[in-house]
């Protein structure tokens, strides 16, 4: 069986070891080598490979972002490659393929090749995207708070910087995230969103609405114990009663 194996690392030198442990694998086909997390997201999407080998540290975009981003798009095996610690590997023992623990030897990539190309082989990979999205809930909420956002449209994946986001809103199924004269839509519920913003920037001001408090320029009364807020570029926005003590809070009232 032919294995058809993609590589992601920031790190050339290791990029490089794990691609020449590779050719000793008999069943391995690297069919790409990539550098980033977005590279790694397009060349999975455009060769859709068997085997994903993903470095978790990346700058910019992380293995588990590129997992997000691809979501059905990933592959049916997943390897992470990986300097976390002992709690962070048991996650990934019982929620994804394999893990290789940097730095590692080539018998321990045999194994792990060996183990993905029998689960393959016999196409043994049923519930791994539930794991894998397991896996990513999971870590989502002991890693930092999101820099980037992947947004997937017309098939294609691109990516927000989180700084740059005025305000955000509920669409329907989705969210869409206003950035100066842009508008980008992301299916996500509003309060999974939330939880993955860093609250010292972005304050909830109504059930449907959550703000860059940075492009906050004041805030007026309004009827029944209503405020609205005015952004710096004029956008008014309604602050509900309901949410009107976070705002008291954040005000340091």
């Amino acid at each position: 069986m032919i294995v058809r194996t993609l590589v992601a690392d920031d790190e050339p030198l290791a990029r490089r070891r794990l691609a020449r442990l590779l050719e000793r694998e008999p069943g391995a086909e690297l069919v790409a080598s990539c550098g980033s997390g977005p590279e790694a997201v397009e060349a999975v999407q455009r060769l859709t490979p068997d085997l994903l080998f993903l470095d978790v540290q990346m700058p910019g975009l992380d293995g588990f972002g590129v997992l997000e981003a691809l979501g059905d798009d990933a592959p049916p095996a997943v390897i992470f490659v990986t300097a976390f610690d002992a709690y962070a590997i048991q996650a990934f023992e019982a929620s994804a393929l394999d893990y290789l623990l940097k730095p590692f030897d080539a018998d321990r990539l045999h194994r792990a090749f060996q183990r993905a190309e029998t689960r393959l082989r016999h196409k043994d990979t049923e519930g791994t995207p539930a794991q894998l999205t397991q896996l990513i809930e999971g870590l989502n909420r002991q890693r930092s708070s999101a820099e980037r956002l992947a947004i997937r449209a017309d098939g294609r994946v691109y990516f927000v910087r989180v700084p740059e986001i005025d305000w955000i809103e509920t669409a329907s199924n989705y969210v869409r995230l206003h950035v100066g004269k842009a508008e980008h839509l992301m299916r996500e519920s509003l309060a999974n969103l939330e939880a993955r913003l860093d609250p010292a920037r972005f304050l909830r001001i109504h059930r449907t609405t959550i703000v860059n408090v940075e492009r906050l320029r004041e805030l007026q009364p309004w009827f029944s114990g209503e405020f609205v807020a005015i952004l710096q570029d004029g956008t008014r926005l309604k602050v509900s009663r309901g949410y009107r003590d976070r705002v008291a809070k954040w005000l340091g009232g």
